[in-house]
């Protein structure tokens, strides 16, 4: 594979550590980033992806879209001559299971609460 097709990312997690860099094709999806994220995640952290759809990736101010290449996503004035891509990595939680844990929250607090007048 050629050089120039070679794509150097560093992933910035929410506490400012990085995980990096890795070298990926400019035919790499992001998707394939999520993946390599969550798989790669370290241990320890107070905030942990369980899936890629939970992940975010963000550059040059755009959220990446899972279908996009990384030579689709590489900004024309972003690109520094072979230098490391910064991705930023936001952790979001899928909705559907936030919503399941709400409820569990409410219905344990109505137990607590209904026992609490007995």
């Amino acid at each position: 594979m050629p050089e120039e097709d070679l794509v150097d990312i560093k992933f910035r997690l929410y506490d400012g550590t990085d995980m990096g860099p890795f070298r990926y094709s400019s035919a790499s999806t992001v998707d394939m980033l999520k993946q390599r994220v969550v798989s790669d995640w370290p241990k320890g952290k107070t905030i942990m992806p369980k899936a890629a759809n939970e992940v975010k990736l963000i550059t040059s101010g755009k959220i990446l879209e899972n279908n996009k290449t990384v030579g689709q996503c590489r900004m024309p004035f972003a690109d520094n001559g072979g230098g490391v891509v910064i991705m930023h990595v936001v952790v979001q939680p899928s909705l559907a299971k936030t919503k399941t844990e709400k409820k569990i929250e409410d219905s344990s607090r109505k137990i607590v609460c209904s026992c609490s007048i007995l």
